[in-house]
């Protein structure tokens, strides 16, 4: 799959509204963050460094896309879709780490075990010190690691909408 062009694709291909379209970004580049673990931080610098790229450009363009639809003023296209932006290359970057340094931290640990382990042990803190850490617990256990960024940007959206007094 060519990196470059893959969120551009899947937002044409899938983009019933401009929330759609989005998200098919933000998916793409889960996928290809989760094939190439290296790819969010690459992403990340060159939009620090060099942000002229050929890359993230592209990316940012096609959220900001999105974001323009969505009917949010011109004036905070930067900051919504600089959010997402932000967003996704940060919360996928981090799934793929975990995943990676999962398989090779204890390769006979599978997800679920790991999970299960994370679990018991948030429920083994002190209940004074972490009430709520104790009350998500057993949220950890078996959670879809897609579900939840996508959860992440329905929350981004609605406060989008929420804000921005966004109609669709």
């Amino acid at each position: 799959m060519d990196v470059q062009d893959a969120g551009e694709r899947e937002a044409a291909e899938s983009a019933d509204s401009p929330q759609d379209g989005i998200r098919a970004v933000a998916l793409g580049l889960f996928d290809a963050i989760e094939e190439h673990p290296w790819l969010a931080t690459q992403l990340a610098t060159q939009l620090s460094r060099s942000p002229w790229g050929t890359v993230a450009p592209r990316i940012f363009e096609s959220i900001g896309r999105q974001v323009r639809a969505l009917g949010v003023p011109e004036e905070s296209w930067f900051t919504a879709t600089s959010a997402l932006m932000h967003y996704i290359l940060g919360a996928a970057g981090q799934n793929a780490a975990n995943t990676a340094s999962a398989g090779t931290a204890r390769p006979d640990v599978d997800r679920a075990d790991f999970l299960d382990a994370v679990s018991a042990a948030w429920e083994g803190l002190d209940p004074d010190d972490y009430p709520f850490t104790r009350a998500v617990a057993k949220q950890v256990r078996g959670h879809d690691d897609r579900e939840q960024f996508l959860a992440g940007i329905a929350l981004i959206l609605a406060g989008i909408t929420a804000i921005h007094s966004v109609t669709t």
